[in-house]
């Protein structure tokens, strides 16, 4: 029997214990950084698994090592955790029963197929050489993030490589979607007051008119788009809060602007709070008001590495065929996994969960939101085929 097939009979085997942890996990959801429930149950089923050494890099983050009889490469497999405060609108009968809180991202069914990975390579661990690292990670869905603080912690010493997935109500069941390069955005937060003069609406030439100078910053931030950047150097800024006033017939004495800003380039989200304080330190200047400039910066670009890229590129093309495979498109959302790519090479990669014969078809975040479970098996055959082709590479 050749070793892919016994692979791919212990993933067969582990299938539906895969499904019942999905379902488990979605049924007890847990907001980001509170995930103690969602943790202990990680760590007690990894415990039972054997051959690993476990531990808590931080309060509801999970670690597990399984190091082989040899020495080698050291990869790194991510799953995320956390939910989201949504209030959930499915009818299966693992609805959640936290009031309020639903995976309604797939992070559910992430914590489940790294289970199932991390069980199938407990029982070739004679197969080994290096060493597979399983990262339950907290917190993705709120800055700033559990990634972060899992690095901080020492989760990534030693690892060569990691991987990242994500299932996707967005790309049909049996497809696999890969990106080289940027594949999600960087996001940062900002808020500006202007403080000007409040006066009667019937007398404006008494007052300094915080609402007639915000119009006018809003419109100017767009210069940054349109007119300061290279038009190939992508860049979203979005105005989406623009408070001030509590009576019709007077002028505040003060508006606040908040906004979130989308870019792919690690140097012009560094640039971009420089060119907005320009702009409002002009225009307030010129009309008499004062600011105040808050900018947050929040995940980083999400960056494939090219060559872990190619690696898992052709374990899609290798397992799937080449049918399965799907270059996927940037886009605007962010993710934290960016920060474990800051630190050592790496890859995120799509799974296919859209059915929309069984009417999965509700975008990410949405009340609805569900996958198709049968993409957690397509889930667990990437980690499993992905991890041994990097454990084989020679130095």
């Amino acid at each position: 029997m050749s070793q892919t097939i016994m692979i791919d009979d212990l993933i067969e085997a582990v299938k539906d214990e895969v499904i019942a942890w999905r379902r488990y996990l979605h049924k007890y959801p847990e907001l980001s950084f509170q995930e103690e429930k969602t943790a202990q149950f990680v760590y007690e089923k990894l415990q039972t698994f054997g051959e690993l050494e476990i531990s808590r890099p931080t309060k509801t983050s999970i670690m597990a090592r399984l190091i082989g009889q040899q020495p080698g490469k050291v990869i790194a497999l991510r799953a995320d955790m956390d939910a989201l405060p949504i209030v959930e609108e499915n009818d299966f009968d693992f609805v959640s029963q936290n009031s309020g809180v639903m995976h309604a991202c797939g992070h559910d069914g992430h914590m489940a197929m790294l289970l199932g990975t991390a069980k199938i390579f407990t029982q070739i661990k004679e197969q080994i050489k290096g060493e597979v690292r399983f990262l339950f990670q907290h917190a993705e869905e709120l800055p700033p993030g559990g990634a972060q603080e899992m690095v901080r912690a020492g989760a990534l010493d030693g690892v060569d490589m990691i991987i990242g997935t994500h299932l996707l109500s967005t790309l049909p069941l049996g497809k696999i979607g890969l990106g080289y390069g940027p594949i999600m955005a960087g996001a940062d937060t900002f808020n500006i007051t202007l403080v000007g003069k409040g006066g009667h609406a019937s007398q404006p030439e008494l007052t300094v008119d915080p609402i007639a100078i915000g119009t006018q910053v809003v419109s100017n931030l767009q210069h940054i788009v349109s007119r300061y950047r290279d038009a190939q150097d992508a860049l979203v800024i979005s105005v989406t809060q623009f408070h001030g006033g509590s009576a019709i017939n007077v002028i505040p004495s003060k508006v606040s602007i908040g906004g979130s800003v989308r870019s792919f380039n690690p140097q012009l989200q560094v640039e971009i709070p420089n060119f907005i304080e320009r702009i409002v330190k002009g225009i307030t200047e010129a009309h008499g008001a004062t600011y105040e400039f808050d900018y947050q910066f929040g995940y980083a670009p999400t960056i494939n590495d090219e060559e872990v890229t190619r690696l898992m590129d052709e374990t899609v093309c290798e397992v799937f065929g080449e049918e399965s495979r799907e270059i996927l498109k940037p886009i605007m959302g962010s993710e934290d996994f960016s920060a474990f790519q800051e630190v050592v090479p790496g890859t995120y990669i799509g799974i296919g969960a859209r059915n929309e014969e069984k009417g999965i078809i509700y975008p990410h975040h949405h009340p609805k939101f569900t996958v198709d479970e049968q993409a957690l098996q397509n889930g667990v055959k990437l980690y499993v085929h992905g991890t041994l082709k990097m454990l084989n590479l020679t130095y």
